[in-house]
């Protein structure tokens, strides 16, 4: 039973909403109106229809108070910085010539003017441009966007809450601009930022906004005292405005900790917390706070960040212990719904059953529905779901599908020497130098060669029965022949076959490891345009047969240079996957490891010489608080050794990691033992080349000298600088040459272009250090 408050009080919402259309309807929008196919105002068009589409999606289901501002043509911190007005100066005149071009080329770059960095936002796989600030940045509001869909929702009857990244989170997700101290801290712009977000909740109140939410993610990560006095000012001075709407300031993905007490006794009206996983402690912190007597709380008990059904009885149960604990409850997901796919009701191929186990953003959207239902009006009221909700749940922990006994078998048979390498790196340098003969400064690539629309259509062709496996593996094979022919020519020192074949980096081996399931329309967005479809890692895993050896041996026939094995490593595996929540991650993580040595040693005896295996994952699902860090990282680490170790001392061990902050995992990058680690480093500067030499590490490092998620084709001498500011941090003999991911997402002409130019730039300096 409940009370007549809760009744009053309970009430759904979401965060946020994945933004692309049930056919990616946006994604085809913008990069139409990229390549002059679509008139800026069909964009436009489109883009409005989207956001109709999913708050009256949101409002059918029975969504009270549906989110408005989480749209975006490419990123809501971009649009953040819009909203601030904090063009960096090299993007001013473009976006004063045309604000959707300039826009656009904030993020994307031209070939005059490099973009924004990226980098992962928090611990998930979206990618967020980074605000450049300095000294002397100026803000000036501009709220043209979040009133404009704020009243596009108002138009439509609904109860509408525009949703912004707050003030503090943005200030400390910046960096210096280029030119700037690189000790600069853009939080000491705080109190410049503040009045122009007084202005822009002033023009949302002004527009009808009764409540708006300002996301402090940052705030669940360890903060200086320092910062969170600042976090107070900040709340103190918004919520002590006039003229102002109510003020929802939202954490998640982690427990808020120290930055509780501060927030609970702000001047604001209420808080949006998370109370999955690890947050899970913000009930028991919340407690501790004296609760929040006088105002709302809305509780995200649906764990937006993955896609098993919610446990509603369990979350019934927290949400009846945080009645007592705030004036108002309401219910929600844990964060924005952004991080998983649209609709479960579009896949056809998992077996229903199994699918019955899935909730994604339509369902999880429902499932809050029902528990403020039950919250509201007691559990008889939603007695039918809780029967078949329990039946969901024993049907997924009694099925034969999340368990196999061989498996575990396997994995509890490993013994700590199987994660262990020898001889020493120095002498397996020595080796792997006199096997494959390498010149100094070696070049190659990531792995990925574009993937062009003739083998998308290939693929579909396959699928769809017009053309069969025969003429399908002609053209793999054919795509494979130039690959190595370009790379031959060019003069690359390491060759890759392009993975013509594969569909995405987790995908691919997903579909062909046991434990798996594969969507069909899971799209779920990476960054931009980009979307990925996350695999579901739904049991035990294993490797029925060999991955990646027929094309990488197919590939070494063509060349006499060496050709490298490409693999996705076991943490990224997880990381781009939505993982299993029955079990912990490291043993979900060993068993992957356990099937990719498979993988590795097979490729070893095919006659591959150079492995590489990829982990751009290990930085971005590194725990947001330090005292978690050390349990993850030492059995993240060991998965990769598992992975790559027994194989001869002069096999080489490669690993790439990509769009991440490595400074905080420089000691686990030494742990991994690979031989070799390419890393991003174009748009940074090559920063983590001076991470890498402040730590001592020893081992060969490439960190990437072209921005591949750029259209820009970098010239000859840019890339020569940049070797050259690499060469400052990273000894000549220990240095490769690289760009700083794989080359999927661009065309044959810019990649011909800029591998040219990167391999001329090599020689050059080679031709530098000899006159030296």
């Amino acid at each position: 039973m409940t009370t007549k408050s809760a009744a009053a009080a309970a009430r759904a919402t979401v965060y946020g909403y994945p933004r692309q259309g049930r056919n990616r309807e946006l994604k085809k929008a913008v990069e139409g109106y990229w390549k002059g196919r679509v008139t800026a105002e069909a964009l436009r068009a489109t883009a409005a229809e989207l956001r109709r589409t999913n708050w009256l999606q949101l409002a059918d289901a029975g969504i009270d108070e549906v989110p408005t501002g989480d749209f975006s043509y490419y990123d809501h911190v971009l649009d953040t910085t819009v909203m601030v007005g904090a063009i960096p100066e090299r993007h001013r005149a473009a976006v004063a010539g045309d604000a959707l071009d300039g826009y656009f080329a904030m993020a994307r770059g031209t070939q005059e003017v490099a973009p924004l960095e990226m980098t992962k936002w928090f611990d998930t796989n979206y990618h967020y441009l980074v605000p450049e600030l300095g000294p002397d940045s100026a803000f000036t509001a501009d709220s043209a966007k979040q009133v404009g869909e704020l009243k596009e929702a108002l138009a439509l009857g609904l109860t509408a809450r525009p949703v912004l990244v707050g003030p503090v989170t943005y200030l400390l997700l910046a960096k210096p601009a280029p030119g700037m101290p690189a000790d600069f801290e853009p939080l000491t712009l705080l109190d410049r930022l503040l009045p122009v977000y007084a202005e822009v909740l002033a023009d949302l109140r002004a527009a009808g906004a009764e409540w708006v939410q300002l996301d402090e993610p940052a705030l669940v990560q360890d903060r200086t005292p320092a910062e969170l006095n600042a976090a107070e000012r900040a709340y103190r001075d918004l919520g002590g405005l006039a003229d102002r709407p109510k003020l929802l300031v939202a954490s998640y993905f982690d427990r808020l900790g120290e930055a509780l007490p501060m927030l609970a006794k702000a001047p604001v009206d209420g808080l949006a917390m998370d109370f999955t996983g690890a947050a899970a402690a913000n009930l028991d912190a919340l407690a501790s706070a004296g609760g929040l007597p006088g105002k709302r709380l809305v509780a995200g008990v649906v764990n937006g960040r993955n896609v098993w059904v919610n446990d509603l009885a369990a979350s019934l149960s927290t949400l009846g212990t945080l009645l007592g604990l705030a004036d108002r409850v309401d219910v929600s997901a844990s964060c924005s719904l952004l991080h998983v796919p649209l609709d479960t009701a579009a896949e056809r191929d998992i077996e229903p059953q199994v699918l019955r186990w899935l909730a994604f953003a339509r369902q999880k959207s429902a499932e809050v529905v029902t528990l403020a239902r039950g919250l509201a009006r007691g559990t008889d009221a939603i007695a039918a779901d809780l029967a078949a909700n329990r039946a969901d749940l024993a049907s997924r922990a009694d099925s034969p599908v999340t368990h196999d006994p061989a498996v575990r078998a396997r994995a509890s048979a490993v013994a700590e020497t199987d994660g262990r390498r020898s001889p020493s790196y120095a002498e397996r340098a020595a080796a792997q130098r006199a096997h494959l003969g390498l010149p100094l400064l070696p070049t190659t690539t990531i792995g990925s060669f574009p993937q062009t629309g003739d083998l998308r259509a290939a693929r579909a062709d396959l699928r769809a029965g017009r053309i069969d496996t025969a003429d399908y593996e002609e053209r793999i094979k054919a795509e494979i022949q130039e690959v190595i022919s370009f790379q031959e020519k060019t003069g690359i020192d390491v060759l890759v076959h392009g993975e013509p074949e594969r569909n995405d980096m987790v995908q691919y081996f997903a579909e062909r490891l046991t434990g798996y399931l594969a969507t069909q329309h899971g799209w779920v967005q990476s960054y931009g345009t980009r979307y990925v479809r996350p695999p579901i890692l739904a049991g035990d895993i294993s490797r029925p047969e060999p991955m990646t050896v027929r094309w990488t041996s197919y590939a070494q026939s063509l060349t006499e240079k060496p050709v490298k094995g490409m693999l996705t490593g076991p943490v990224t595996m997880l990381a781009w996957s939505f993982v299993r929540d029955d079990q912990p991650l490291a043993d979900t993580a060993h068993q992957v490891a356990l099937a990719l040595r498979d993988e590795v040693h097979d490729l070893e005896a095919a006659g591959t010489s150079v492995i590489q295996v990829d982990e751009p994952a290990l930085r971005e699902t590194l725990p947001l608080r330090s005292a978690d860090r050390a349990g993850y990282l030492d059995w993240a680490t060991e998965a990769f050794r598992l992975t790559t170790s027994g194989v001869r001392p002069d096999t080489q061990i490669h690993t790439h990691m990509c769009y991440a902050e490595f400074g905080d995992i420089v000691q686990a990058i030494d742990d991994l033992d690979a031989d070799v680690i390419s890393l991003e480093a174009a748009r940074s500067r090559m920063q983590v080349a001076h991470e890498l030499a402040a730590h001592g590490y020893p081992r060969e490092a490439g960190p990437g000298v072209w921005d591949i998620h750029s259209p820009r084709v970098p010239s000859t001498d840019e890339a020569a600088e940049l070797l050259r500011t690499g060469l400052k941090a990273i000894p000549a003999e220990r240095l490769w040459v690289n760009p700083d991911c794989g080359l999927k997402t661009r065309a044959w002409p810019e990649t011909r272009a800029s591998l040219e130019h990167l391999v001329t730039a090599a020689r050059t300096i080679r031709d530098e250090l000899s006159r030296s």
